[in-house]
């Protein structure tokens, strides 16, 4: 087998460069641990920004997939196959809603959000045509296609792609006042992440969704609420909207849907909103496939005991405990500066005296543990639910050497 330097310096030959990985070529997974083609072990502290929210080669998920592989794997839409029913069924049940509209990735699943509440708003609200507007924050990432790169406030997610589409309206994250001031007759729907990631795991105050969802009932919008990172499990429960005991109107969702094995999306709403399309108005040849809904059904299963959203609680609680352990308290003294995040998720601002995020990712690498970071100093730790308190504390214990902080 080739090495890693050899492995790499190819991907850089032939592959654009839209990514910067570190530099690691991981050859086997299994739970929480990744091996690389030189067998060094390393702990997953990104779970592939929570695909991976039960772990690598999850037993139950990857003989969903084998058994189903030797069925039948695609059938495209044209024709009905006999795990569509049942994956649209369980999954409109988990959410509390009647409909599913399945789709492949995250940034698909939010490009059908968009086109469903423009739909909906000019078949069910009544906007006059080509009117309809819909409501963002800033700080959002939403995914990379052009329409959604249009409404970014990133400045590398979104330069030299115009002319950018338009229809949305930014507003600052957690700014309930600003959020009324945007929100029009004109306005569809208002679609946000409860919790922030690729900003850096930010969570809004204290009430901010439970005003959002007044605020869009009272005028007569949607409620579109991305969970694709923040949901199924990684907050603590199902979906991190629980924890203000609010139910949008329509979930968008996507990575841990497929388990970490294919790539799995939907958009969930009662008939209301998802029953203003017709056939032919929009589709997808691989959404909803005989594969992606037997696996997506084997995770609706796991989810339904309970036991991931309660270890993503339960360790949550040692990781935020840990993590503010290394905060700057009254003394203003300590390599951390803010900690961030819900459950089994942690944004982490670091003193830029203790180094970049990649130059502290890259210390951690050296450790034996992955994580990546976001923005500066900002570090995002996400590892799978799955993963034991002991090897929680072990990798948290490595963060804190790299920072040069000793275990309080």
């Amino acid at each position: 087998m080739s090495t890693a330097d050899d492995l790499i310096a190819e991907a850089d030959a032939h592959c654009a460069r839209t990514y910067h990985p570190l530099p690691v070529v991981v050859a086997t997974a299994e739970g929480a641990w990744m091996t690389d083609v030189e067998g060094r072990r390393f702990l997953d502290f990104l779970a592939g920004y929570s695909a991976l929210n039960f772990g690598h080669g999850n037993r139950r998920l990857l003989d969903a997939a084998r058994a189903q592989l030797e069925r039948v794997t695609l059938t495209s839409r044209a024709f009905h196959h006999d795990r569509f029913a049942a994956f649209c069924a369980e999954l409109a049940a988990l959410c509390g809603k009647e409909m599913v509209l399945p789709m492949n990735t995250g940034a698909e699943a939010v490009e059908t959000a968009v086109k469903t509440a423009r739909k909906w708003g000019y078949r069910v609200k009544g906007v006059p045509a080509e009117r309809a507007r819909i409501v963002v924050a800033d700080g959002n990432f939403h995914g990379r296609t052009t329409t959604v790169i249009s409404f970014s406030t990133d400045p590398e997610a979104r330069a030299d792609y115009g002319p950018y589409t338009p229809g949305f309206d930014i507003v600052p994250y957690g700014d309930l006042t600003a959020l009324r001031g945007a929100v029009t007759e004109d306005t569809v729907a208002v679609l946000l992440e409860p919790i922030q990631g690729e900003a850096g795991v930010r969570v809004p105050p204290p009430g901010y969704l439970a005003g959002v969802r007044e605020l869009t009932r009272e005028r007569g919008a949607l409620f579109m609420a991305d969970e694709i990172q923040s949901g199924l499990g990684r907050t603590g429960r199902t979906f991190a909207c629980e924890h203000e005991g609010v139910v949008p109107d329509v979930y968008v969702l996507g990575k841990a849907l497929g388990g970490g094995i294919v790539p799995v999306s939907a958009v969930v709403a009662d008939e209301e909103v998802l029953g203003v399309f017709r056939p032919g108005e929009h589709g997808s040849t691989f959404g909803g496939n005989p594969l992606a809904c037997a696996v997506a059904l084997e995770v609706l299963a796991l989810l339904r005991t309970g036991e991931y959203q309660e270890r993503a609680a339960r360790l949550g609680e040692v990781l935020h405990r840990r993590l503010s352990e290394l905060a700057r308290g009254t003394s203003g003294t300590g390599p951390v500066t803010q900690v961030r995040g819900r459950g089994l998720w942690a944004g982490v601002d670091v003193d830029p005296a203790f180094g970049t995020g990649r130059e502290i990712s890259e210390r951690l690498l050296e450790r034996g543990v992955l994580v990546k970071e976001t923005h500066g100093s900002t570090l995002r730790l996400a590892p799978p639910l799955v993963i034991s308190e002991e090897d929680l504390e072990w990798g948290i214990d490595r963060f804190a050497a790299v920072l040069g902080a000793p275990r309080g």
